[in-house]
C-alpha cells in the first residue's frame, strides 16, 4: 500500500526531553560519561575577570565546540556551528536545548586570540585526558613507538618567495663539540677554531620578511607568504606542498603519549628532542623508531638514559659494484680500518661534524687490484668516516639483532601508523585550515585528546556491559557450589544412617 503525505507532521508541536533524544550508546554520551569536564574551569580561571565585565560563554562549551569538530572530522568551524544547529546530540553535549541560540562561528576564534593564545591550555587538556586513561591501568609505557606525519598547511604552494636558509641549531651541539675536542686532544690534534655564527639559528619556519636581502651565492629555501611558519615538504615526485610535521609517541596499545609540531622541512632527527623531553618521564625500557631517527646522537641519548633504541635496517648508500662500509673492519686497539685487501686505513683527523677520517696510503692503493671497487678518487685514496659516537650505533645494531625485537618493530603498523591513518581519515588531520604553528599545536592537541577519549569511552562502556554478565556468572557459580555442598551433605548423612544399622560396620566407621 502506498503511503502519502509523509511530511504532514512537520509543524506538529510536541513536548520531549533532550535526554531522550540521544541514544544511550551514542559516542558523545559515552564520552560525557567517561570524563568530568569541570577540570577546564580550573585551567582557564586566570583568563577571566572575577568581578567585572559581562558574563562570558561557558568555558566548557567553548572547548567542546572544537572538540566536536575534531571528533567527527568536520572541515571548518563555520560548518561545525551549522551541524550543531540541527543535531540534537551536539546540542545535548553542549548543554543547549532545541530553542537555545548557537554561538557564532567566530566566537571560538575571538576567545582563542584574546585568552588562549600563547598558552599551553590545549596541551594541559591532552595531559589531563591521558592521566584519566592511566588511572584505569590502560597505558603501558614499557615500549614507546615514535614517528612523525605531515599535515598540509593552509598555504598555496604557488604563493612563495625565496629567503636565506639559516643553519639549524642542533640540540646536541654542545656535547658534540666537547666530544670532538676530547677526541682531537687524544690524537694530538689542535683544537678547532670557533666557527663564526653571525646569523641566529633558525628552523624551517619563521616570519617572512619581505625586505630581507639575499646575498649572491647564499643558500636559499622556499617560504610561504601565507603561512611563513610552515615548511616546504617534498615526498616523492608528486607531493611538494607547504606542511607541518607532527611527531607523535604512543604505547603498544595505541594510546597517544605526546606530540610536538615543527615545520615540514625539518628532519625528524633534529626535532626529536622536544618530544623526547615529554616522554622520558614515563621511563620506557625501549623506544621504537623508523630509519629517520637512526642517528648516533639519538642512540647515545637513549642508551645513556637506560632506554634501548630499536631502529630498522638501513641499506648502505653505496654505488653498485663498490665495497660496502661494513666490509672495512675497524680495529679498536690500533684505531684503524682494514680494507678487504688487508691494507690499513690510518686516522687522519676529526672534523667539525664529529666524524673521524681514516685514510689509506696512496702508493699502496695505486697498485691495488680492487681499486675499481674501492674508490673513484683521482689520487687513489680511500677515506672512511666514523662518528665519535659510532659505538652507540653498534650497540643499537646489536639490539636490533636480539631475538624477538623484529616482531616488536613490526608492531609499528598496528600502533603509531594506525594512529596517523585514523587521524587523517576520521578526524580531519590530513590538512589544516589554521595559519601558524600555535594554532596547529592546538589542532594536534585536541585531535589526539579526542582520539584517546573516544578509545577510553568505548573501553569503559564495554566493561560496564560485561559487568552484569560477570556477576550473573558469579552468582551461577555460587549457587552451583551451594547445591553441590548441600547434596554432598545429604549423601554423607544418608551413608551414616545406613552404617549405623550394622554394628560391625558402625564400629569401623567410628574408628575411621
Amino acid at each position: 500500500m502506498m503511503t502519502k503525505n509523509a511530511d504532514k507532521k512537520r509543524e506538529q508541536m510536541i513536548m520531549f526531553c533532550m535526554d531522550d533524544m540521544v541514544p544511550q550508546n551514542h559516542m558523545l554520551r559515552l564520552i560525557d560519561k567517561a570524563i568530568d569536564w569541570d577540570f577546564i574551569y580550573d585551567l582557564v580561571e586566570e583568563k577571566y575577570c572575577l568581578d567585572n565585565g559581562r558574563p562570558s560563554m561557558d568555558p566548557v562549551m567553548l572547548i567542546k565546540i572544537p572538540f566536536i569538530q575534531y571528533l567527527y572530522g568536520i572541515k571548518s568551524m563555520r560548518q561545525t556551528i551549522r551541524e550543531i544547529e540541527v543535531n540534537a546530540a551536539y546540542r545535548w553535549f553542549l548543554g543547549l536545548d532545541m530553542m537555545d541560540p548557537v554561538p557564532h562561528f567566530s566566537t571560538f576564534g575571538k576567545n582563542y586570540t584574546r585568552r588562549f593564545k600563547d598558552t599551553d591550555l590545549f596541551e594541559q587538556i591532552f595531559a589531563k585526558i591521558l592521566e584519566d586513561c592511566m588511572k584505569f591501568n590502560l597505558v603501558d609505557t614499557e615500549k614507546i613507538f615514535v614517528d612523525s606525519t605531515h599535515v598540509k598547511a593552509c598555504a598555496n604552494s604557488k604563493k612563495m618567495r625565496k629567503r636565506v636558509a639559516h643553519e639549524q641549531a642542533l640540540w646536541y651541539e654542545e656535547e658534540l663539540q666537547k666530544e670532538i675536542a676530547k677526541d682531537r686532544e687524544a690524537h694530538g690534534k689542535k683544537p678547532l677554531k670557533e666557527k663564526d655564527r653571525n646569523d641566529p639559528p633558525s628552523g624551517g619556519g619563521g616570519r617572512a620578511d619581505s625586505q630581507e636581502e639575499i646575498a649572491e651565492g647564499a643558500k636559499t629555501q622556499k617560504c610561504s607568504t601565507t603561512d611563513p611558519e610552515s615548511g616546504w615538504f617534498r615526498k616523492g615526485e608528486h607531493k611538494h606542498v607547504f606542511a607541518y610535521a607532527v611527531e607523535t609517541a604512543c604505547d603498544k596499545h595505541g594510546w597517544i603519549l605526546g606530540y610536538s609540531v615543527h615545520p615540514g622541512n625539518e628532519h625528524d632527527s633534529r626535532t626529536f628532542k622536544p618530544l623526547y623531553d615529554k616522554i622520558k618521564d614515563y621511563c620506557p625500557a625501549m623506544l621504537v623508531a623508523d630509519a629517520g631517527y637512526r642517528t648516533p646522537a639519538i642512540a647515545r641519548e637513549l642508551l645513556m638514559n637506560g632506554i634501548e633504541p630499536l631502529f630498522p635496517y638501513k641499506r648502505p648508500m653505496t654505488k653498485d659494484g663498490f665495497f660496502r662500509k661494513y666490509e672495512y673492519v675497524y680495529d679498536e686497539n690500533y684505531d684503524c680500518y682494514l680494507c678487504p685487501e688487508n691494507q690499513i686505513l690510518s686516522y687522519r683527523t676529526t672534523n667539525r661534524d664529529g666524524y673521524k677520517e681514516y685514510q689509506s696510503c696512496q702508493e699502496v692503493c695505486t697498485k691495488c687490484p680492487s681499486i675499481h671497487k674501492c674508490t673513484e678518487s683521482k689520487n687513489h685514496v680511500k677515506v672512511i668516516m666514523r662518528h665519535v659516537w659510532e659505538e652507540y650505533m653498534e650497540m643499537a645494531e646489536d639490539i636490533r639483532h636480539t631475538l624477538g625485537n623484529k616482531e616488536i618493530y613490526e608492531l609499528r603498523k598496528e600502533t603509531i601508523e594506525r594512529i596517523f591513518g585514523t587521524a587523517k581519515e576520521q578526524h580531519g588531520f590530513r590538512y589544516t585550515q589554521y595559519i601558524g604553528k600555535a594554532r596547529m599545536e592546538m589542532k594536534a592537541g585536541l585531535t589526539f585528546a579526542c582520539m584517546n577519549l573516544k578509545k577510553l569511552a568505548r573501553i569503559l562502556e564495554n566493561r560496564a556491559s560485561k559487568t552484569p554478565e560477570f556477576f550473573g556468572f558469579l552468582r551461577f557459580l555460587v549457587e552451583e557450589s551451594l547445591y553441590v555442598e548441600k547434596w554432598c551433605w545429604k549423601q554423607s548423612q544418608h551413608q551414616l544412617c545406613l552404617q549405623s544399622e550394622s554394628p560391625g560396620k558402625s564400629r569401623a566407621f567410628l574408628h575411621l
